[in-house]
């Protein structure tokens, strides 16, 4: 079992960046590969970016650039860093864990088996 805990959420401008952090219970996190997703207001849940067990990343065109996940396995945390934020990077972000192998990168949902309860960003002027 993991249990994720995120934080690091906020309100903030447009050009200005925020660090989000997902703490892992539990001693073989460093086994997992991780996935950073969010959902805004009315829309599906989508993948943001993810790091897998080795610490290869993949990312979403739409923060291709931007966005910069890490991990630190000695502290059971993924972190992630927002730069450049737009208004439409307003969501709530959730972490997930998934001892899954196949299929790098791990961009569905539903191939993950545990989740933080989410943090909410919010991008506005």
């Amino acid at each position: 079992q993991v249990q994720l805990v995120e934080s690091g959420g906020g309100t903030v401008q447009p050009g200005e960046s925020l660090r989000l952090s997902c703490v892992a219970s539990g001693s073989l996190f460093r086994f997992y590969n991780v996935g950073w997703f969010r959902q805004a207001p009315g829309k599906e849940r989508e993948f943001v970016t993810a790091i897998n067990w080795s610490g290869s990343t993949f990312y979403a065109d739409s923060v291709k650039g931007r966005f910069t996940i890490s991990r630190d396995n000695a502290k059971n945390t993924v972190l992630l860093q927002m730069n450049s934020l737009k208004p439409e990077d307003t969501a709530d972000y959730s972490c997930a864990a998934t001892a899954r192998r196949a299929g790098w990168p791990i961009r569905r949902e539903y191939d993950y088996d545990y989740w933080g309860q989410g943090t909410q960003v919010t991008v506005s002027s």
